[in-house]
């Protein structure tokens, strides 16, 4: 009796089971990895395939109220000024990932007035210095890696992360009128730089977007030959360094252009 029972059980089993549902190892239910596209991203800031031209550019002064150590400096007279462009380019190898390639050119116009160092008759140390003016002006190429993270459904606001690896030859004219004879000291300076800027962009058009990025340091190697008047070199140096800090001096506000066709012109 208890045998008919199972038997009919068993038929059932089979007649509800589908054929395609039975596997070698019996009736039992199988593990199936469950693909749940948490990786996936489904809303592009740019789209594979895509080229893009834009420039950055910073504008920066320096004045004596800036200063940080007014208890030990007095009459102080200094202005100063930091230009820089960087025109560039680039391509979207897959979307939101992008390769691309970035000239430079930056100019320093400093003037030191007047400066006057003291810490009191107890330390005996007093310093006065005036008439030094300081121009210099260089030029830079690179190449960059950028991804970006939309943060709206439709792309049009997001963030990104970059990497830059440059190289920057300059020249700066150092004037010293202090004494009763003038001092002049010319420069040449070459760099080697890999930095990290991360930054955010935001479309204004469907096809300019606006981008402002901060320059977060890396990893520097520099060398300075310093000249005279006659042509001559009187010195050299070189430094090695790496820091990774917010600096003020490389904050960039930029604009973008996008190039793409009229399909992906009909998706933003």
């Amino acid at each position: 009796m208890k045998l008919r029972l199972l038997l009919l059980l068993a038929t059932l089993l089979a007649l509800e089971c589908p054929l395609s549902a039975r596997t070698p190892e019996g009736f039992w239910p199988q593990i199936h990895r469950v693909d749940r596209q948490i990786n996936r991203t489904e809303t592009s800031f740019g789209y594979g395939g895509e080229w893009f031209m834009g420039m950055t550019a910073s504008y920066g002064t320096l004045t004596s109220e800036d200063s940080e150590f007014m208890v030990f400096l007095d009459n102080i007279n200094l202005k100063g000024a930091v230009t820089t462009l960087k025109p560039f380019f680039g391509y979207f190898y897959r979307d939101n990932r992008a390769v691309g390639l970035r000239l430079g050119y930056q100019y320093i116009d400093g003037e030191l007035g007047n400066f006057d160092f003291d810490l009191g008759e107890q330390n005996d140390i007093s310093l006065s210095i005036s008439g030094m003016h300081l121009r210099s002006s260089s030029y830079s190429v690179g190449a960059f890696h950028r991804a970006y993270v939309a943060l709206d459904p439709k792309g049009r606001f997001g963030l990104f992360s970059e990497i830059e690896a440059k190289a920057q030859f300059g020249t700066s004219e150092f004037l010293n009128e202090s004494g009763e004879e003038l001092k002049y000291t010319e420069g040449r300076s070459m760099k080697l730089k890999v930095g990290f800027n991360p930054g955010v962009a935001i479309y204004i058009f469907p096809q300019v977007c606006a981008t402002v990025s901060v320059g977060l340091g890396g990893l520097q190697y520099a060398t300075v030959r310093q000249y005279n008047a006659a042509g001559e070199q009187v010195g050299s140096r070189q430094a090695t360094k790496m820091q990774f800090r917010l600096n003020l001096a490389e904050i960039n506000f930029g604009m973008v252009i996008h190039l793409w066709n009229k399909q992906k012109f009909n998706e933003r």
